[in-house]
């Protein structure tokens, strides 16, 4: 299997345990206010969450009034999202799709992509994500893009090429590394539990600050605004994380 397409084989077996559990319930609470503050929206908002992954973030959303939608293109992510849903929570609409090809014309209010979750794909395809969610939102509605930089990213990885965490009884070790050529972190995923081991490959397109900007000026947004942290700092030097909030032309 190609770097091109490790996302179709990467989000599963002691992985996939590892993606439902790494963030708590207080961490996603404190990102969902983030988010809710940010898209400003009334109740009853269509929201996009794309790519949604286990479905923390629209769950939390929807408890707290929005119409959510939950868009993956890992079925076991989507299938966990469906089940882990509270029967007493609004109906979330999951929808396992690949996000390079939504078909949601002018239907949301509001949308965002957390988590790292952009520069899967090979430049042509990131752009045609980032089109598909503009192309998915109404005229002036809010999209918050969550990523690292290559700004931000590659000092860390420079001074730190390896990290480990624990999640209950399971252990991660991520080894990685930044292809100046290509402008992509290569990660080696070691996954123990009980005596399983698994390993997975990484691979995920870092662009710049104007290259994201330029991105999103190209998929129909309009002007943005740059956070470093969630306590709404400008970006800027010696920020670590990239909160771009922008909206739809």
């Amino acid at each position: 299997m190609s770097n091109v397409d490790w996302w179709s084989e990467f989000f599963s077996g002691l992985c996939l345990e590892f993606v439902k559990n790494s963030r708590d319930a207080l961490q996603t609470e404190l990102e969902a206010d983030f988010i809710e503050s940010i898209l400003s929206l009334s109740p009853h908002s269509n929201v996009l969450d794309v790519p949604c992954g286990g479905g923390r973030l629209s769950s939390v959303l929807s408890s707290r009034g929005y119409n959510m939608t939950g868009l993956d293109f890992v079925a076991s992510l989507i299938d966990y999202a469906s089940c882990s849903t509270s029967k007493s929570q609004k109906v979330i609409n999951w929808i396992c799709q690949d996000m390079r090809y939504i078909q949601l014309p002018d239907k949301y209010d509001g949308a965002f992509c957390w988590w790292n979750s952009f520069g899967y794909f090979d430049d042509e395809s990131n752009a045609k994500f980032l089109k598909t969610i503009a192309d998915s939102l109404k005229p002036g509605a809010p999209f918050i893009l969550d990523t690292p930089l290559v700004e931000t990213r590659v000092p860390e990885i420079e001074s730190q090429d390896k990290e480990w965490w624990r999640v209950g009884d399971l252990i991660v070790l991520e080894e990685r590394q930044f292809d100046y050529v290509s402008s992509r972190v290569e990660s080696d995923w070691t996954f123990l539990r009980d005596g399983v081991v698994e390993t997975k490959h990484l691979s995920v397109r870092l662009y710049t600050f104007k290259e994201i900007s330029e991105l999103l000026y190209a998929a129909g947004f309009g002007s943005h605004k740059a956070f470093g942290s969630m306590d709404l700092e400008p970006f800027g030097a010696g920020s670590s994380w990239l909160y771009m909030v922008t909206n739809k032309l």
